[in-house]
């Protein structure tokens, strides 16, 4: 009985080890260096408020979309829209981390409710986006268009993960 445990125990730590030898083998040294930084910044983006990161973030979309003169007046109602934002989510952030939300007790259906008003929330802040992205997107040419698309994608469930992490 005990042989059998002890062969069913290395079985399963060399199916386990397996993969891992074969992933390590097949990735090389620069691949995870990329990758170990890209953990490391993720750690650094994780502790900063939204309004900490929004600045660099609309510089970096107002770049890559190469906003001209004649779009600045949409651009800078945007941006606006989205610097508000930010600064409304660091509240929900810095109750999260004080773990405020976490040591309250709720029912199943206080929760829903809770839910509810979440949502109802991020409904009326998308529709104050929308309502400032629609004319900005209307006077962009084609090709920043399909830039603004694949901005957006990214910042969408399409590119990133559960909470807003970016996919390599």
């Amino acid at each position: 009985m005990k042989r059998l445990i002890t062969t069913t125990l290395v079985s399963l730590a060399l199916g386990a080890a397996a993969p891992l030898a074969a992933a390590q083998s097949s990735t090389t040294p620069d691949a995870s260096k990329g990758r170990e930084m890209q953990r490391q910044d993720q750690g650094k983006r994780d502790t900063r408020l939204p309004s900490e990161r929004v600045e660099e973030r609309l510089a970096a979309a107002k770049t890559r979309l190469k906003i001209t003169a004649e779009q600045e007046a949409q651009w800078n109602a945007f941006a606006d829209v989205t610097r508000k934002h930010a600064k409304a989510a660091d509240e929900r952030v810095k109750a999260m981390r004080d773990g405020k939300r976490s040591q309250e007790k709720l029912t199943a259906v206080q929760r829903l409710e809770r839910r509810q008003q979440m949502l109802a929330a991020q409904s009326k802040r998308l529709d104050e986006v929308i309502a400032t992205a629609k004319p900005l997107y209307a006077v962009l040419s084609t090709e920043q268009k399909a830039i603004a698309d694949e901005l957006m994608a990214r910042r969408g469930h399409g590119g990133r993960g559960h909470h807003g992490r970016r996919s390599a």
